[in-house]
């Protein structure tokens, strides 16, 4: 078991980008973080700070202002980490699709491990979709191990 996949075993840590969005996505991650839902007892913890982050949490309708800063945050962030796009708008575009100045899903931009759709997504959605992913993140190092 190499470092990265001990990680991604004990706990992630969360680093969030808001893309160009309503915000009803960002309100309901952050949400996920108060006690009522407490992101913290499944070890996940938000960041700030993309260097430090196993995960990158991304909604919203990314524009091209935003698609540069999306990826320069990408190859900052440590390999490998898991990209999670939240919200109607991060997943396909949402209503902001037909715009101008709409740069793409977040798929296009940087690969995306995860998708939680909704308008926005419930913080349950949340919580569920990233332990899901970490768990399935988990098997497919146990699978790897038993292959070897």
């Amino acid at each position: 078991m190499g470092f990265k996949d001990f990680i991604f075993k004990k706990s992630l840590w969360v680093f969030h980008f808001g893309g160009a969005s309503c915000n009803n996505c960002d309100i309901e991650i952050l949400d996920c973080l108060t006690p009522r839902h407490d992101l913290e007892r499944f070890g996940i913890k938000l960041v700030g700070s993309i260097r430090h982050a196993d995960v990158l949490l991304v909604n919203g309708s990314i524009n091209k202002k935003d698609k540069d800063r999306l990826e320069r945050l990408y190859q900052q962030a440590p390999k490998p980490i898991l990209v999670v796009a939240i919200g109607a708008c991060g997943c396909s575009g949402g209503i902001f699709s037909d715009s101008l100045f709409f740069a793409g899903p977040v798929n296009r931009i940087i690969p995306v491990d995860a998708y939680i759709p909704g308008c926005p997504p419930k913080p349950e959605a949340i919580i569920a979709g990233i332990v899901k992913l970490a768990n399935a993140k988990k098997g497919r190092k146990k699978q790897n191990e038993k292959v070897l």
